[in-house]
């Protein structure tokens, strides 16, 4: 585990997906949906989930593979018609994390998500989280997305704080590798869309996120 100076963390920036809500069942409909009319085979949920952290995009590419890279634009046009309509139908935020936000609200909070702004602000907004977040980042917010260091940095900047006093909590190997990359410290989630054998490099493996204010190590308090 990485030692760290001894200087108090102002700054935690989360994942959303698979971190702050399990979006899993909402994602595959819309994939379902996406792909109806074309014949493709219908997604279950572990399917999904094996495809998801890079982005919606990135998503329907790994979907349709080279075979049907041709049909990418009207897929992605129709998931998107009907995830936005359809964000939270069962999303849900995972056990803890509205309690442990509350506690938290101390602290300077953001979201970078690699699901595109406007979905991300609308889904915590849905599930009436959007409030403990004075940023919300998406994949289209800045040049580039996790795992790129990019997104940590330009947040870093815009609130004025440095690596070591900032926490990026996500459920993914592009969480941690783009937290690692900034410099900032990284926390890993076990209950998320990830094999926790994964996130082994992660300063910090939690299997609640509830052990954000349980275990003091994490936030320096």
């Amino acid at each position: 585990m990485l030692k760290f100076m001894a200087m108090k963390i102002k700054l935690i920036i989360f994942d959303l997906d698979g971190t702050l809500v399990n979006s899993s069942v909402d994602i595959t409909n819309a994939l379902n949906y996406a792909v109806e009319p074309y014949g493709l085979e219908k997604l279950t949920v572990e399917r999904t989930i094996s495809l998801v952290g890079e982005g919606v995009t990135r998503l329907i590419e790994k979907l349709l593979g080279e075979k049907w890279a041709a049909l990418k634009n009207a897929v992605l046009e129709r998931f998107l018609e009907h995830y936005s309509q359809h964000l939270t139908d069962f999303t849900a935020p995972y056990p803890g994390v509205p309690e442990t936000l509350e506690q938290l609200v101390n602290y300077r909070m953001a979201v970078i998500s690699n699901k595109r702004e406007d979905l991300s602000r609308r889904l915590l907004e849905n599930l009436g989280l959007a409030g403990y977040f004075e940023i919300i980042w998406g994949s289209d917010s800045v040049s580039e997305k996790k795992p790129s260091p990019v997104p940590v940095l330009e947040m870093l900047k815009k609130v004025s704080c440095g690596p070591h006093e900032a926490v990026l909590v996500g459920d993914s190997n592009y969480d941690i590798e783009a937290g690692k990359a900034a410099g900032v410290r990284t926390v890993a989630v076990s209950y998320g869309f990830r094999d926790v054998r994964l996130l082994q490099d992660a300063d910090f493996v939690i299997d609640s996120m509830r052990e954000l204010t349980s275990n003091p190590g994490i936030l320096n308090v």
